[in-house]
């Protein structure tokens, strides 16, 4: 048997359910379907213990607030019903296996309508699988790997823009800032979005006229990365571009220093992105370059619970003791809005109906555009790119929110 870890709804009790399904078969009606569909239900398998635990609770604590609020206005229109959402979730500790069970449990046993996907491409995929087998339709909103969204799973969508967009931009800004750039080493966690940032930063590179001076993977579970920081250091590169999660990458920092490994500029994806990151290391984050999907500083205004950026930023912050949001976060949140949209437009909880229309989504919300390409992604736009000055997340691009220029790594 698993066990739940979390379950939040606002749909009736189950005695209550159960008391008016009684009254109604004494009535001599079918009291099944309307009971069936007194909420919406969405399904979530999280991490939210493991190696990916920090990644989870954000997923957790964001889609509570949109639970939270959604149900605090009445609910989501359904044809001419409003009805409340709940949303139910299980710990797959991390572990992919799990989490394909744990899909299968809030399919089969709970009866969800919709998936949200765990953080990450690989867990992504796992789910969207699940998803894709019983044709309910499935959120992702931290996967970005285009390895993840192809023509056989018709029912997974995401609301991360493709991580190819946050490679060549990347590259011809840091060689306008500093020309002298010739060389780039690249280190990249073996797993399915770390290895695709790792690949596409060399293609990237190496179209734009830079030379690949190294170029290795690390197995996932890594816990010394002595030998490929030595080998970079030998190979004396102007930018340093390390791929990862969040514990990955800050060991691979703390034993740069230890080593002595260095660069003019030093790039850690998507470690920055993270206060997890800058916490941990203080101030050897400082200087460290990244890439993200979105930011606060924005200006987006939509539909939704959230009808515009700071909306969502001054909630978030009352939520967290003044905590700031990052693309986890924001991404994730806005994933409740693509079910809201989908519902509203189909007045329908047929799952074929719901997949059809997700698919034609376009709509504006506090995170930004989601409009969802051929695959199922959502359509490329111009993503931030970071650095970490000061202990502070900067931001250098793209212009409307940019509020620093690019320094060189400290020595």
């Amino acid at each position: 048997m698993f066990e739940r870890a979390s379950r939040r709804t606002s749909s009736p009790s189950r005695s209550g359910l159960l008391a008016a399904a009684l009254l109604a078969a004494l009535a001599g009606t079918t009291a099944a379907p309307a009971l069936a569909q007194e909420t919406i239900k969405i399904g979530a398998p999280l991490a939210l213990t493991g190696g990916l635990a920090d990644e989870g609770h954000k997923q957790d604590l964001v889609w509570k607030m949109w639970v939270e609020k959604v149900n605090a206005a009445g609910g989501l229109k359904v044809g001419d019903k409003t009805m409340k959402v709940e949303l139910i979730e299980y710990d797959y500790q991390s572990e992919g296996q799990r989490a394909s069970q744990l899909a299968e449990k809030l399919i089969n046993d709970d009866k969800v309508q919709f998936l949200f996907a765990p953080f990450g491409s690989g867990h992504t995929k796992i789910v969207g699988g699940v998803g894709e087998r019983y044709q309910v339709p499935t959120i992702a909103c931290v996967a970005s790997s285009e390895s993840v969204f192809d023509q056989s799973l018709k029912h997974l969508f995401g609301t991360l823009s493709p991580n190819g967009g946050m490679t060549t931009a990347m590259v011809k800004m840091f060689k306008e800032k500093f020309p002298e750039t010739k060389t780039i080493a690249v280190l990249g966690r073996d797993d399915v979005f770390p290895k695709s940032m790792a690949e596409g930063i060399a293609k990237a590179a190496e179209a734009q006229g830079l030379t690949v001076a190294y170029k290795e993977l690390y197995p996932v579970g890594t816990m010394d990365h002595a030998a490929a920081l030595s080998s970079i250091k030998a190979a004396k590169p102007d930018w340093i571009y390390v791929t990862g999660y969040t514990q990955d990458l800050i060991l691979a920092r703390k034993q740069m220093q230890d080593l002595g490994v260095t660069a003019p500029i030093v790039t850690m994806v998507t470690g920055p992105s993270y206060k997890e990151y800058t916490e941990g290391l203080g101030k050897l984050a400082n200087g460290i370059t990244s890439s993200s999907w979105w930011h606060h500083a924005t200006n987006y205004t939509g539909q939704g619970v959230w009808p515009a950026t700071a909306d969502f930023y001054k909630d978030f912050q009352a939520k967290t003791n003044g905590a700031d949001p990052d693309y986890v976060h924001g991404s994730c949140a806005a994933a409740g809005e693509v079910i809201a949209d989908a519902l509203a437009r189909t007045g329908s909880l047929d799952k074929a109906k719901l997949r059809d229309a997700i698919a034609s989504t376009d709509i504006q919300t506090f995170y930004g555009p989601i409009k969802f390409g051929p695959t199922g992604m959502n359509l490329p736009r111009e993503l931030p790119i970071i650095q970490v000055q000061d202990e502070t997340i900067k931001v250098l691009a793209p212009a409307d929110i940019k509020n620093a220029d690019l320094i060189a790594m400290p020595k």
